[in-house]
Order: C-alpha cells, then sequence, then structure tokens
C-alpha cells in the first residue's frame, strides 16, 4: 500500500536498513519479483527473453519500447548499433594512455566512455530531447564493448581489432576480445547471458544511476556512477572472486570440507544468496543449463563440474548448519563459468556484465530524468553535539 506524505511535514522517516522494500520511483521498465524468482523486461519475462530472443531485439526492447514487428525492425535496429561501435580513431592516444595507466579495467571503462563522450560533444540529459537522450543511451550501450576489447589488447601490447557491421554484437565483442572468430555455440551461451543481465530492478548501480540523472547531469555521469557502484565485490564484481573460491576449492571431493569450514566461521560464499530472491534465481537455473551444454559439447573444461558439485555442496550445507535460511544460488555462480568457457580473462568479467547492464542504465536515467524531481533523501545526525 502507498503511503502519501504531506511535502510541508518536516519529520524524518524512518525506512529498513539498505532502503530494503522502500519504493523510490515508478519505472515502466521492468520488475523483480523475488518471492516468486521471477523478473520481466517491460511485461516480457526475462529468462524467456535470453533463452529465445536475439540479444539486439532485448536490447531494442529495452531502448525503444518494444520487441521488433519483424525482420525490418530487427535489421534496422542492429544496423543503428552497428554504427554506434565506432571509436574515432582521433581518440587512440588517449586511449593508449587509459591502457597504459594502471587503472583497473573497471575506472578504464569509466574513463574511456567519458572521453568518448565528451568527443561525441553529447551534453546534459537535462538540456536533450527524448529522442536525444535515447541516442546517448544505444552509444553508449554499443561502444563499451568495444571499448572493452579496444582497451584489453592495447594493455595487452596487442592491436585493437575494428568493429565489424555485419555481426551481431555479442559475436563482434568475443572477435575483438580474441582475435578469433568465435564458435557460434560460445556466442550463443555469451548472448544469453547478456540478455539476462540487461537489466534487474533497483539494484545499488542502477539507483545510482537514476540518483545521478535526477540532477539532470549526461548520460556518462550516470554511468559513470552505476560503473563506481557495479565494481564493488557485492555486486557486479562477484563473477570474478566466484572463480576464485572455485580455484580454492579445486577438486569436488574437497568442497564439503571447505563449505563446512566457511559456513561455520560465519564467512561469506561468493555466489550464492541475493537481495532480493527468496527462491533459486532464475538467472542461475538458466545458466546453470548454459554451462552444462557447453561442457558436453566440449567447449567447457571441468570446471563446470565443479561447480554444480559446489552449488549442490553449499545447498545441503546450509539446509543441514542454518535450516530455515534462504539462501539460494544466484547468477554470479555459473555467469563466471560461462564467460570462462567463452574465453573472456577474468578480470574482464565485471565489464562484459557491464556493457550489457549499460542498457538498463540508460533507459532508467532517461526514464528518471522525465520525473524531474532532484532524489535527495535525508538523513538522521547521531554524532557529537
Amino acid at each position: 500500500m502507498a503511503i502519501t506524505i504531506d511535502r510541508n511535514d518536516t519529520r524524518l522517516i524512518d525506512v529498513p536498513r539498505g532502503l530494503t522494500n522502500v519504493v523510490v520511483a515508478e519505472t515502466a521498465i521492468g520488475d523483480v519479483r523475488g518471492e516468486e524468482g521471477f523478473f520481466h523486461y517491460r511485461g516480457v519475462s526475462g529468462v524467456d527473453l535470453a533463452a529465445e530472443a536475439r540479444f539486439e531485439d532485448a536490447w531494442r526492447l529495452i531502448a525503444l519500447g518494444g520487441l521488433p514487428r519483424g525482420d525490418a525492425d530487427s535489421a534496422d535496429f542492429r544496423a543503428r548499433t552497428a554504427a554506434a561501435r565506432t571509436i574515432p580513431g582521433s581518440l587512440r592516444g588517449e586511449l593508449a594512455a587509459i591502457a597504459a595507466s594502471g587503472l583497473d579495467p573497471m575506472a578504464q571503462l569509466r574513463t574511456g566512455l567519458a572521453v568518448i563522450s565528451a568527443a561525441d560533444g553529447r551534453g546534459a540529459l537535462y538540456d536533450e530531447t527524448e529522442a536525444e537522450r535515447i541516442n546517448d543511451a544505444i552509444r553508449l550501450a554499443a561502444v563499451a564493448p568495444a571499448l572493452i576489447a579496444m582497451l584489453h589488447r592495447l594493455g595487452e601490447g596487442q592491436d585493437p581489432i575494428e568493429p565489424d557491421a555485419a555481426l551481431d554484437p555479442v559475436t563482434d565483442y568475443l572477435r575483438m576480445l580474441t582475435g578469433l572468430a568465435p564458435d557460434i555455440r560460445l556466442a550463443a551461451a555469451l548472448g544469453t547471458y547478456l540478455t539476462a543481465a540487461i537489466d534487474h530492478g533497483f539494484n545499488a548501480s542502477t539507483f545510482t544511476a537514476r540518483v545521478i540523472a535526477s540532477t539532470g547531469a549526461d548520460l556518462a555521469s550516470c554511468v559513470g556512477g552505476a560503473l563506481g557502484a557495479l565494481a564493488g565485490p557485492l555486486h557486479g564484481g562477484a563473477p570474478a572472486r566466484t572463480l576464485d573460491m572455485l580455484d580454492e576449492i579445486g577438486t569436488p571431493e574437497r568442497a564439503d570440507a571447505w563449505v563446512r569450514e566457511r559456513v561455520q566461521s560465519g564467512g561469506r560464499i561468493m555466489g550464492f544468496g541475493h537481495a532480493v530472491y527468496r527462491t533459486e534465481d532464475p538467472r542461475s537455473r538458466l545458466l546453470h543449463g548454459v554451462a552444462q551444454q557447453l561442457r558436453a559439447d566440449g567447449l567447457a573444461s571441468e570446471r563446470v563440474d565443479l561447480a554444480v558439485t559446489v552449488e549442490q555442496t553449499v545447498l545441503r550445507v546450509l539446509d543441514e548448519l542454518k535450516p530455515g535460511r534462504a539462501l539460494r544460488t544466484n547468477v554470479e555462480l555459473y555467469a563466471a563459468v560461462v564467460m570462462e568457457a567463452c574465453g573472456i580473462p577474468r578480470e574482464l568479467f565485471t565489464p562484459t556484465f557491464a556493457s550489457a547492464r549499460l542498457i538498463g542504465w540508460g533507459a532508467h536515467a532517461c526514464e528518471q530524468v522525465q520525473d524531474g524531481k532532484i532524489l535527495r533523501p535525508s538523513s538522521r545526525y547521531v554524532g557529537a553535539p
């Protein structure tokens, strides 16, 4: 039930820590229903889209408000996003300096997107039309994968690979990153993950993007703040740490002892638990199947088998030692396994996640700026008198 607030009432309102279950805005972009284990994009099941639709069709749904009505719509949107992938050659020096800066890949991505946005001459969302804002959102989401691949290759002393407009965005990302034409099954697996990662309610990074958008700032600033939030190990930084955990466990035989020690000591187990879901994360179930199919096709290593064993062990030990605790597998466990199978370096797991979530951030920023009200909560002072 919504609560009506008198704007002239200056009394503070206490809310749960972390703003849990506090509605701060309205959105038509998507929703997460944690008790059901369900999420959607504009009324269309996110799992169904990830399993059945092309990545760029889900992108169109979020960015433009609808799925393509036919092949012509699909082709037009693919051409629009392909044209937006291009990085101006005049920025090669600046981007090479960013790649050599020693910044971590997420910081490089934030800086690179700011440089590209400035070179494009993109202004504050407050001053733009709705069409210009949508163009900004498509541009940043389209160019991000090319930027990630370019910065990585420059950092490795390799020549960057230019985008190929004839390829779909997921296939082209893997090609620009690895220098090889990817197996279509790997591109499809990565596309499933990225589609499932486009949007997921008012998570920390999306809320950050909306807070910045409420000030009327430029989209690169909104995205930069969101990238900062996503970099945290409790948010988008988790998949790489999930592989670190699998490395530490090593073999299926060691899983039970490792998990028991971690649970009994109160340590965190990466890849489990979610702020909203009280049942299995539907994205985890989806990617579990994707990972096992890659294993069956000989495209993924025994890492998949280890991940399955660890998942089963964690759930069994938690049920034994922490009965009643709603802690189930989340998206990070199998996302890490799938990205590794696709040849994505571990340090690029979070930037790759971000390349999809940029689509959602852009849509949320455009939606928020239309509200016209700056997000400005209060605090209760508890320091020295």
